[in-house]
């Protein structure tokens, strides 16, 4: 059983969970349009070359066929050449490929051809019926054979703090190398649009995303159309994990499908097409080196990375990142490079960059703690920093080592041997491990309305989308703290481009940027209220608006609340059913401020290792964080469980196997592709300093979306090693790798 152990009473319900579990919340696929059409994608077995040709008659005679949309029967699309549009104010070059523009293929799965019919079957069937000749060209997707060639290389970054490879003048120091394998977002809701022309001019769009105004501004700029002749629909998000921070093919494909044939058309991906169609956290190799003196003070860190993107589009992420800054150390040197591969972009995946960097930065400072033959706890805190190294600020808020200390205490870390192999559970080696997250805690623009009725009822709109964090049940904490109104009283509406401008729900900042529209918008109401109180009620008029209390709709004078007026009478008086008020809440200025904004976390694991078969089971999970005030404890505490889950994928199974020969990827499948089951998770405790930042924002929150992954593949590793005396560098930790690592 899971727990959650908190300093006050966890409240039972979400104000999305109703919906969630009866099925009356809707997601995209399962919106119905009158007279829609249905689409799918029809993409290469081959994974570079060109097509020679498309025969689509066979096809085309399939009973409730209507078309088959390719590079030949495309129509012109003004963002895929912006140059041959100039009488056109808006439009902007698509992003990405640019399916149906070309004949090439750049990758194995590109779509191709888009199969439309009247129905899901028969769109299955036109599909199958069409006919394509290829033309091959040699192709690259074996990244550890390339990247050992200069050659094949692109630049990305490199920093130098101090002195370059210091780590090897150090008296104790370690370096190896690490693997972290191509991982897919696999949330359960797949990719879908339905796109729809309301006029020749005007598009409506139900779509799986993380920003609604992001993909109008995507759509519109494809068509050269005006932002308001856009609207996007994201009323339920069912998983993302990333996937959804960008517009992938599927959107202008249903977009010009719709188009084509005058129909509004539904194109939902497959599962195989969610392993190829919407990024996937990039392959990366490391190569990490770390100095100490016999004291444990670190003085050099050196950090080498190289992770795939596709030809067509560089992607790149912080993998170095967290090497430069999170720990004391004066010598410093990072390089990052990107290899191009025949594959699709890969994108963002929870814990972006961090992730990866932070596993091979962690299990490095673990094997450099065990030669020192100190705790890896102490050697963490013996290098704490209470700046950030790279930038030389001050953190706005760091509690990191109350993270130590209580995760410690959880996880039983007292037991803890430091030699591999001291502790014995029958069979099974008994392990603890260790391992730290970081991550930016920034805020983003945002924009809120609030209209407050006559009955008391408050409603809050904004064009986020919720992806499963549970952003409407914060919101609605966040005004009710603010309004000092009962929450059954707050309603939080979302999902729609049409509504003011709201973030993009990723990089753990959706709370801080939204909860600070939403709290800016709560207080502009309070002011509000209070001039309706002076303007039209005696006993308010000579009492200055700082004497004045507003709270569960009544305005009352601070000092003596028996003066009183209700909402109702107010509005009553100005003769008006509401009042409404929209706000827009800055971005932070962390110049401004002079601070370094981050949310840190500290995983715990304890783990038993079979001696005969190399089986790992994890027996017990703490995952702290350190992300500011905790604005919705259930859902923060579901974010981090969520978090905890995620890494257990990364470190024991999660993995895409790719068939060089072929360039196509070989366990597509939930089947194959093998995600952590109920039986491999263990208690989990999670835990929050729950200390407001002071800078930030005003309602004292930071981001832990991220945090909740970054850090643990490396608690795991760290676990089995502390068991085994075996280190495993390349992710997953199976058994076979355990097996065959030397001690």
């Amino acid at each position: 059983m899971n727990t959650f152990l908190y300093n006050f009473q966890l409240p039972d319900e979400r104000v999305d969970g109703l919906d969630k579990v009866t099925g009356k919340a809707r997601y995209t696929a399962e919106h119905q349009i009158p007279n829609m059409a249905y689409a799918v994608f029809i993409c290469s077995t081959i994974t570079k070359g060109s097509v020679k040709k498309i025969d689509t008659t066979n096809a085309l005679n399939i009973p409730g066929a209507l078309d088959v949309l390719h590079h030949e029967n495309c129509p012109a699309v003004p963002g895929y050449k912006p140059s041959a549009f100039p009488d056109l104010k808006n439009v902007g070059e698509w992003r990405g490929m640019k399916v149906f523009a070309d004949n090439k293929i750049r990758f194995n799965g590109q779509p191709i051809a888009l199969a439309i019919a009247e129905t899901i079957e028969s769109a299955n069937e036109v599909a199958k019926m069409v006919e394509i000749e290829y033309e091959a060209e040699p192709h690259e997707t074996d990244f550890h054979a390339l990247r050992k060639e200069p050659s094949k290389l692109k630049n990305g970054s490199s920093y130098t703090r101090g002195k370059s490879q210091a780590y090897k003048e150090a008296p104790f120091y370690v370096e190896a190398e690490y693997n972290v394998p191509i991982e897919v977002h696999n949330p359960m809701e797949m990719h879908a649009t339905i796109a729809h022309w309301e006029t020749t001019d005007s598009i409506l769009l139900y779509d799986k995303t993380q920003g609604p105004k992001a993909t109008q501004s995507a759509v519109a700029r494809l068509f050269g159309l005006p932002d308001k002749n856009v609207r996007i629909i994201a009323e339920n998000v069912g998983g993302a994990f990333g996937s959804a921070l960008r517009s992938w093919p599927n959107v202008p494909a249903a977009v010009i499908a719709a188009k084509k044939i005058n129909r509004p058309v539904k194109l939902v991906l497959t599962r195989p097409q969610m392993f190829t169609l919407v990024g996937y956290r990039p392959q990366a190799w490391q190569k990490l080196g770390v100095g100490a003196d016999a004291n444990g003070n670190l003085l050099g860190i050196t950090h080498h990375a190289i992770s795939n993107t596709s030809r067509y589009e560089d992607f790149r992420e912080g993998i170095v990142d967290a090497s430069k800054f999170l720990y004391r150390c004066e010598n410093v040197d990072t390089d990052y490079k990107l290899l191009p591969l025949d594959l699709s972009t890969p994108t963002w995946m929870r814990g972006p960059g961090e992730a990866t960097g932070c596993f091979a930065l962690e299990c490095s400072l673990d094997d450099l703690a065990f030669k020192l033959k100190m705790d890896p706890i102490e050697f963490r805190i013996k290098n704490f920093t209470e700046i950030q190294q790279e930038t030389k600020l001050p953190w706005s808020a760091i509690n990191i080592k109350d993270c130590y200390q209580k995760g410690a205490e959880l996880i039983g870390w007292k037991n803890r041997k430091p030699t591999p192999m001291s502790l014995k559970d029958k069979d099974w080696y008994v392990g603890y491990g260790m391992g730290v997250g970081v991550f930016g805690a920034g805020r983003g623009t945002s924009t809120v309305r609030a209209v407050l009725h006559a009955d008391g009822k408050l409603l809050l709109e904004s064009a986020v989308s919720d992806m499963g964090s549970g952003t409407a049940t914060a919101m609605v904490k966040v005004a009710s703290n603010a309004m000092k109104l009962p929450e059954d009283k707050i309603k939080f509406v979302m999902g729609d481009s049409d509504l003011p401008p709201g973030p993009m729900q990723g990089g753990s900042t959706t709370t801080s940027t939204l909860g600070s529209g939403v709290h800016l918008v709560c207080e502009s109401l309070k002011d509000l209220l209070k001039d309706l109180a002076i303007e039209s009620t005696d006993a308010f008029k000579t009492i200055a608006k700082d004497k004045i209390t507003v709270e569960n709709n009544r305005v009352f004078i601070t000092d003596n609340s028996s003066v009183a007026v209700s909402v109702r009478e107010l509005l009553d008086k100005k003769k008006v059913p509401s009042i409404e008020i929209i706000k827009t809440s800055p971005g932070l200025n962390t110049r401004e401020i002079q601070k370094a904004t981050n949310s840190f976390s500290v995983h715990f694991v304890k783990v038993h290792v079979h001696s005969k078969t190399g089986e790992v089971q994890l027996k017990h999970v703490v995952t702290t964080g350190d992300a500011g005030k905790i604005i919705s404890p259930q859902t923060a505490r579901s974010q981090m469980l969520g978090g905890a889950v995620g890494g257990i994928g990364m470190a024991l199974t999660e993995e895409v196997k790719i068939d060089h020969a072929t360039g196509k990827i070989s366990n597509a499948s939930l089947g194959s592709y093998i995600v952590p089951r109920h039986t491999m998770i263990p208690h989990i405790d999670v835990w929050f300093t729950d200390k407001p930042d002071p800078y930030i924002n005003a309602i004292g929150a930071k981001g832990l979306g991220e945090i909740a992954i970054i850090g643990f593949a490396a608690a795991v590793s760290n676990a089995v090693f502390n068991a085994t005396g075996k280190r495993v560098r390349d992710l997953p930790i199976t058994k076979e790798k355990i097996l065959t690592a030397k001690a």
